[in-house]
């Protein structure tokens, strides 16, 4: 039987970043957790100008990353427009189907790209251990379901995704499965968390790969320290270094949700590959 094959792309811009290499961490554990044949290859899509020729992989897995997710002229974001369409385009035609799983800065691209909402910069830098919500579709949805209500998560973003197009999401057959906090005292529209994009797309604007270590590596970052006493006041900064590794949050939502997206698409695939053979 051949490989299960998975891509990891890289949108960091040559930037040093923790989460990435803990979705490397992921992978890998998968891979060493699985009887079958798993492949990982790396793709370097901002910096390089890489990108997955689709029909070489099964699954793919990408990655947040610094920077302004709208269109700024580069190479690279065409590249990944088409790419975007070509993994939703060839599961509506085949039988055999393509799973991706966006992160953050992917999550906001391909929002962008799919004209789901406003896609617009913060008030102020978000970082730190954030309470997410899962919706009425957010409860039914597989990936969240060994989650609980709020669950944790880790928030490392300058935009966010507000105003979501109901339209656009009915047409598209698309569900938000997860939104922020609601925060009655201040007028601020609760920002759009997750997204079922289709049975095999899923997408977070929060980041479920991060680990406690991970976390403690970025709060040493002065603007990740700053910007989370500001947000939050000095107390919640050290209450959230303080559980930092409750099993209950963060630990949590990283055993969870990607490992359970890797596992489900595996299953699937291996029965795909065994009904063509």
């Amino acid at each position: 039987m051949r490989d299960v094959r998975i891509a990891l792309l890289d949108m960091n811009n040559n930037h040093a970043n923790q989460g990435f290499k803990n979705i490397k961490e992921i992978s890998e554990a998968f891979k060493q957790q699985s009887e079958e044949n798993i492949s990982i290859e790396v793709f370097d899509v901002r910096f390089k100008n890489e990108i997955p020729n689709i029909e070489d992989f099964d699954i793919f897995i990408s990655s947040g990353g610094p920077g302004n997710p709208h269109r700024e002229g580069f190479e690279w974001e065409d590249k990944f427009a088409q790419f975007l369409d070509s993994v939703y385009q060839h599961n509506q035609e085949n039988e055999a189907k393509k799973y991706l799983f966006l992160i953050c800065h992917s999550f906001q691209l391909a929002s962008i790209h799919w004209n789901l909402g406003n896609i617009c910069k913060r008030k102020s830098y978000s970082f730190g251990v954030m309470p997410i919500h899962k919706t009425e579709e957010g409860e039914q949805e597989f990936l969240l379901k060994n989650l609980p209500e709020p669950f944790y998560a880790v928030d490392s973003r300058a935009y966010q995704f507000i105003e979501p197009n109901a339209d656009r999401f009915e047409e598209l057959g698309m569900k938000i499965v997860a939104i922020e906090k609601f925060r009655p005292h201040i007028n601020l529209e609760r920002a759009v968390m997750a997204i079922r994009f289709s049975d095999e797309i899923f997408g977070t604007q929060f980041h479920p790969e991060a680990n406690p270590a991970g976390m403690i590596e970025n709060l040493k970052d002065e603007k990740n320290k700053e910007a989370m006493i500001e947000n939050f006041g000095m107390e919640k900064y050290l209450e959230t270094v303080d559980r930092m590794d409750d099993e209950d949050k963060i630990m949590l939502t990283q055993a969870q949700i990607l490992p359970r997206f890797l596992r489900l698409a595996k299953k699937n695939i291996l029965k795909e590959i065994e009904a063509m053979a």
